[in-house]
């Protein structure tokens, strides 16, 4: 990694910079109860944490034998999901504090998220991000999302950083992996603290084990800023 470059740091939206998979879960249980799915539980939504949703709609159409195609499906997910961001979604404090440090400190940032771009743009708001984070990739936007790399090496594009000069945030293991294969540093945050015992969790460059309740700002602003 180049020493006269600002590192940029990535993040992961949702279950990183935000809670927001409650209102995804809430969500998509609405949306499989209107075609006869009535037991969605919160077991089931945890197996696509970090999966895109177009992604987890597709999985779960063809598992649960939906007639509807998957594009009525997302629309369907994404205004129940935009009426519940709208009404209610928390930055996780440390990462909120994390960013502020970062944009005072001059090193380029954006948002990789497997949302939809508007929801990314409906939660930014409303977490007190829109005006730290104001570079936004969706997975809808580029050819394959998470475990891919696509939307993470969309985002260097777009603030001009090479691959090798970013540090990817992220809380679950389909982000990390497309992290690694975009040829970026990984700091692991675990959503789901099952997740820190898994292989591609664990192989995080830097990894808080206790997910958010463990993460610290300053920490993770010193480790990005001696790369």
């Amino acid at each position: 990694m180049s020493t006269s470059t600002p590192v940029a740091v990535i993040f992961d939206l949702d279950g990183t910079l935000v809670d927001s998979e409650p209102n995804y879960y809430e969500a998509g249980k609405r949306v499989l109860q209107q075609f006869g799915v009535p037991d969605f539980t919160w077991e089931d939504h945890a197996e696509f944490i970090g999966i895109g949703t177009r992604e987890t709609l597709e999985v779960l159409r063809q598992r649960h034998g939906i007639d509807a195609p998957v594009d009525e499906l997302l629309d369907l997910k994404n205004a129940a999901y935009l009426e519940l961001a709208a009404a209610h979604t928390d930055a996780f404090p440390q990462m909120h504090k994390l960013a502020e440090m970062l944009q005072a400190n001059g090193n380029p940032m954006a948002v990789a998220s497997g949302s939809s771009r508007p929801a990314i743009e409906a939660v930014l708001p409303g977490a007190g991000l829109d005006s730290v984070l104001t570079t936004i990739v969706s997975a809808e936007e580029v050819t394959h999302g998470k475990p891919a790399p696509d939307v993470f090496l969309a985002a260097a594009r777009l603030l001009g950083t090479r691959p090798a000069d970013c540090v990817v945030v992220e809380d679950a293991p389909p982000g990390v992996e497309a992290a690694r294969r975009a040829g970026m540093r990984c700091i692991a945050v675990p959503y789901l603290p099952a997740q820190a015992d898994d292989p591609l969790v664990a192989s995080a460059d830097l990894l808080f084990r206790g997910g958010q309740r463990e993460f610290d700002a300053q920490r993770a602003f010193d480790w990005i800023v001696r790369k």
